[in-house]
């Protein structure tokens, strides 16, 4: 066994801890920001630590790997900002025991009166 299969396998393990782990997230948070910030988080992470274990078992798709984490690296991101602005839109917002919280909308009625 060579130290490249070692660490692919590690880093198999440890993205599919992480992909558990914001499955779990998802399952257990109490609305839908917090469910997006589990999910994207650590499926961001276990998806790159998923897919370099597969670079390091497979050498030859390094190149392929690289650009594909690099994509998801910025993908995940926007998409997830994308998300949570849109809900945020439709009024979904978040609840702390049984309190409305909404920051972002006293910082857009700050912006409105300075104009």
């Amino acid at each position: 066994m060579s130290i490249l299969e070692i660490l692919g396998g590690i880093s198999l393990v440890i993205g599919s801890i992480f992909l558990f782990l914001g499955s779990l997230g998802i399952y257990r948070m109490p609305d839908v920001f917090n469910r997006l910030q589990a999910g994207t988080k650590a499926s961001t992470l276990g998806a790159m630590a998923t897919i370099l274990g597969v670079g390091l078992l497979a050498p030859g798709w390094i190149l392929k790997i690289i650009i594909i984490i690099l994509f998801i690296g910025y993908s995940n991101p926007i998409s997830s900002h994308a998300l949570a602005r849109a809900m945020h839109k439709r009024k979904a917002f978040m609840y702390f025991k049984g309190e409305e919280i909404d920051a972002y909308k006293e910082i857009e009625e700050k912006d409105n009166t300075e104009k």
